[in-house]
Formats: structure tokens, C-alpha cells, sequence
């Protein structure tokens, strides 16, 4: 997608957004080399903060290799470019001023927090911007990398830089903390966003890892953390995190967006390698263990939808009536598909799919495990092929 809409004239901004280490900046890098076009890479993502004028001299350098360089002109890749104050108005003030003189630069914005950034594109760079999404992988994109077995991966997630030290799980999990989690939270989120709790923002994290698959209100999540807080707060910081890429909280399905918002959310962390990292059981004994691998499965099948349905016309959400559950509820264009999930090849009876199918009708009553969809299935089929 990116390479064909840089071979085409310059018409838009490129914004490519997704969590950390999903392979943006190997993909921009392979796609420059397809183009092979002069181009300028500059990271704004480090220690010492840049300014406005430093952007400035990174368009300039772009600006003098697109001299001579014809219709393909020269490609300027900025990286976390939203980490400069006032980015998003000097951009706005470059981009014009290069469309009036005619000059060809084209212009890929690479980031990890998609908040700060969209807030940007949409308030300065209206009109002048495509986003692309590059989400956690996939268990096809793992398994076509790196050969993996769906156990695999369902433990060690789809972080591809972490693939080399799964055999050594002491470090591959002190790579996932210091080098994926810490730095997200400190520097994507902390560092771009007014957070007055910041403990209470780690504590939360950890909460929704534990509880990840499972439903639990902000006043019983209030009652299991240690830093005071209110529900608006948890709230906010629970957009923050999903933001990132690391954890969200369905919201129940009703038909009422009303009681939508009003309800518990479902977490929902966004990497299973985000669970297990923190965890302190081991692939063996975690694979063993029923609750566990059952709560792994049903975050994996969850961050695949939400994942795989970012920034379409899907809507993801849970149901949850007395006693009566549908794990995941996929909303389109009045089409509706309830989804139950399990790891056993026990369950024959689903009254939680036959209660919502009752009052709701849904076009498909899907079983994703056990005596249904098999989970390798399910996890390397496109999740819009449910709904089409």
C-alpha cells in the first residue's frame, strides 16, 4: 500500500501509525529501496529534544535531493515527528510551501502514538493526509517469518524483534518490559500526554494484563489498586494505553450506545507476549494450567479482531446479560456476528450464543475452538472475512 501510493504524484502526507517494534521503520526501509528514489530518513525520537527548527533543516536536506530527481522527486521520512512542539503547524507551513513552488518532496510520517499524532494530523493537516495502520502482527505473519506452531505464539506473542530469545525466557521477557513496556509508557504516553497518576497508569496496566479476556468494572478495578483514583480517570488512561497498542476495554453490546458507554469494559490486552511478560509462570506450566492457556486463548482471538479491524467499519464489543456471555460481537452495517471462544473440546452446550442470538438475531453464531472454527484457522483468516 505505501509503496504504490509513493510511486504515484505527490498528493497527500503519509501517516503510518502502530505500536512499537512492528516493523515500520523496516518497512519504510524496504519500500525506499523498491522505489529507489533519493530520500532522507531523520528521527526525532531521542534523549535530546528537538525543536521546529530542526525539522526545518531535515525538510531543507529533502528539499536539495529532489532537485534533478524528476517526477519521483525525493521521499522524507520523519520519524515521532508529534514529539516536537508545534510539529504538526510547521509541517502544514512546509507541505504549502512546497506544493506552491512545485517542488517533489513526498512526505512518510512514521509513529507510535497515535493519539498525540492524530490529534496533529486532524487539527493542522486537514485534507493533506493518509493514514496507514501497522498493527501487532498476526500469528500468519509470525508463522511465515519465523516458522512458529500456534502454541507458540500464542505465549510469546507477535512482537517479530523478540522471536530470537524466546528459548531464553528470562530474557526475552526483560526485553519485553524494558525495551517494549517502559519505553511505550515513558516515553509514547507519559512523555506526550498530560498524566497525573503515572503510578496509577503502571498499576493499571498491569491490572488489565492480569484480568486481560475478562470483564471487570472501574469500581472493582479502583478496589485492586493502590494509588487513589476515580473512574473518569481509569477511563482516560484506558484510551491512553489502547492508544499505544497495549491494552483496551470492549464495551458491552446492546443496541444502545448509551448503555454502551456506560458499561464494564472487557480487557483486552492488545499482544498476549504483553500477559505473559509480566507473568511469573513459564511456557510450560502456563500451558498446563486450563484458566491460564483458556484466558491466553481468548486475548489472542481478541487482539486479532481488534487488531485486524482497526480503522475499518467494524465495531468490536463483548455481551453480557445475568448469567448469559458472547466473548466477542462484530457490528457492521446493520450486520452483526456474535463470537464464543473456548480451548476445550468440551463444550457442547452455548447458552450465551443462544440467549443474544434470541434477542439480537445475528447474521452468523460463530464457536472459534474446541468442536468449532479451529483457533489456527481462525488466527490466519482475515477478520473482515467474518463479516462479509
Amino acid at each position: 500500500m505505501l509503496l504504490n501510493r509513493l510511486r504515484t504524484p505527490r498528493k497527500f502526507i503519509q501517516a503510518l501509525v502502530g505500536p512499537r517494534q512492528v516493523g515500520k521503520t523496516t518497512l519504510v526501509r524496504q519500500v525506499l529501496e523498491a522505489l529507489g528514489v533519493p530520500h532522507h530518513y531523520a528521527a526525532a525520537d531521542s534523549p535530546a529534544p528537538r525543536d521546529p527548527s530542526w525539522l526545518e533543516s531535515q525538510w531543507e536536506i529533502a528539499r536539495l535531493r529532489s532537485k534533478g530527481s524528476g517526477a519521483g522527486g525525493c521521499v522524507l521520512v520523519l520519524d515521532e515527528a508529534q514529539k516536537i512542539a508545534g510539529w504538526s503547524e510547521v509541517i502544514k507551513r512546509l507541505w504549502d510551501e512546497d506544493a506552491a513552488s512545485g517542488r517533489a518532496v513526498k512526505v512518510v510520517l512514521l509513529g507510535s502514538t497515535p493519539l498525540t499524532l492524530r490529534t496533529g494530523l486532524t487539527e493542522s493537516l486537514a485534507g493533506r493526509f493518509e493514514l496507514i495502520r501497522a498493527p501487532h502482527w498476526s500469528f500468519a505473519e509470525i508463522r511465515a517469518a519465523f516458522g512458529w506452531e500456534l502454541d507458540r505464539y500464542l505465549y510469546f506473542g507477535g512482537y517479530p524483534g523478540s522471536a530470537e530469545l524466546v528459548e531464553d525466557e528470562e530474557r526475552w521477557r526483560r526485553y519485553i518490559l524494558d525495551s517494549l513496556v517502559e519505553t511505550t509508557i515513558a516515553r509514547d504516553i507519559l512523555l506526550q500526554t498530560r498524566v497525573d497518576k503515572p503510578a496509577l497508569l503502571r498499576q493499571l496496566f498491569k491490572l488489565g494484563c492480569d484480568y486481560s479476556g475478562q470483564v471487570l468494572s472501574y469500581q472493582k478495578m479502583l478496589g485492586q489498586l493502590q494509588d487513589a483514583g476515580n473512574t473518569v480517570t481509569l477511563a482516560h488512561y484506558l484510551e491512553l494505553l489502547s492508544g499505544a497498542g497495549m491494552l483496551t476495554g470492549l464495551q458491552k453490546f446492546s443496541g444502545s450506545r448509551v448503555r454502551q458507554r456506560g458499561s464494564s469494559p472487557k480487557l483486552v490486552a492488545l499482544n498476549t507476549a504483553l500477559m505473559t511478560s509480566g507473568s511469573e509462570g513459564t511456557f510450560a506450566l502456563t500451558r498446563a494450567d486450563g484458566d491460564a492457556w483458556g484466558r491466553l486463548v481468548e486475548t489472542a482471538i481478541g487482539a486479532h479482531l481488534i487488531n485486524g479491524l482497526a480503522g475499518s467499519n467494524v465495531e468490536v464489543y463483548y455481551w453480557r446479560e445475568a448469567n448469559h456471555e458472547v466473548d466477542f460481537v462484530l457490528k457492521t452495517k446493520g450486520m452483526i456476528v456474535a463470537l464464543e471462544v473456548t480451548s476445550s473440546r468440551k463444550k457442547d452446550s452455548l447458552p450465551g450464543l443462544a440467549a443474544f442470538g434470541k434477542e439480537f438475531q445475528p447474521r452468523r453464531k460463530l464457536l472459534v475452538g474446541g468442536q468449532g472454527i479451529p483457533l489456527e484457522e481462525f488466527l490466519t483468516t482475515p477478520p473482515e472475512a467474518w463479516v462479509s
